[in-house]
């Protein structure tokens, strides 16, 4: 129990880290952070149960005003900002990355990169696409327009996940809690 404690607690701290590095821009102009690479490694590292959690005490200290998400901003207000829907989908995208890497037994960084993918960047654009559509008056279309320019960057936060995860299956086995 306090060893899971610890460990929720470690993952939702490196969620905020994350947070903290400067957003690299596309050539297209789009800014890209590193948080959901933290939101893929909860999933991946941890497994869906504790991943979420740890995504979810992530939140939590959002909400009490820390700044903490990209960009610094933090507090109530950023859950009725455009991007409500990426917020209330982290947990769910963690849980969804660290089930597929859990329960399908392919090697461990192949698993890695499909629970990154799928849960890390599918399931979490859903929520954000439909929080985008919702919050600044567009169509779903026009929201996937929207989010669009993010998915390279996205896709190579999917392939760091995998190899970060593969390295702590390979040095400390005992430590990816989704193998456990």
């Amino acid at each position: 129990m306090e060893k899971n404690l610890s460990h929720i607690a470690l993952f939702a701290a490196l969620v905020a880290v994350l947070g903290l590095v400067p957003a690299i821009t596309l050539p297209v102009g789009v800014p890209i952070t590193a948080q959901s690479l933290g939101i893929m490694l909860c999933g991946t590292v941890l497994g869906a149960r504790r991943g979420a959690l740890a995504v979810l005490l992530f939140l939590a200290l959002v909400a009490l005003g820390l700044p903490i998400l990209a960009g610094g901003r933090g507090g109530l207000g950023v859950f009725a900002s455009p991007t409500v829907g990426f917020l209330i989908g982290f947990p769910i995208a963690a849980f969804v990355a660290g089930l597929i890497v859990e329960r399908w037994r392919a090697p461990v960084g192949i698993a890695a990169l499909a629970g990154a993918v799928i849960g890390g960047i599918l399931v979490l654009y859903v929520f954000g696409v439909a929080g985008m559509a919702v919050m600044l008056g567009k169509t779903l279309p026009e929201a996937v327009l929207l989010a669009t320019p993010y998915l390279p960057g996205d896709l190579l936060k999917a392939g760091l996940a995998a190899l970060a995860t593969q390295g702590i299956a390979r040095m400390r086995p005992d430590a990816l809690l989704s193998r456990a």
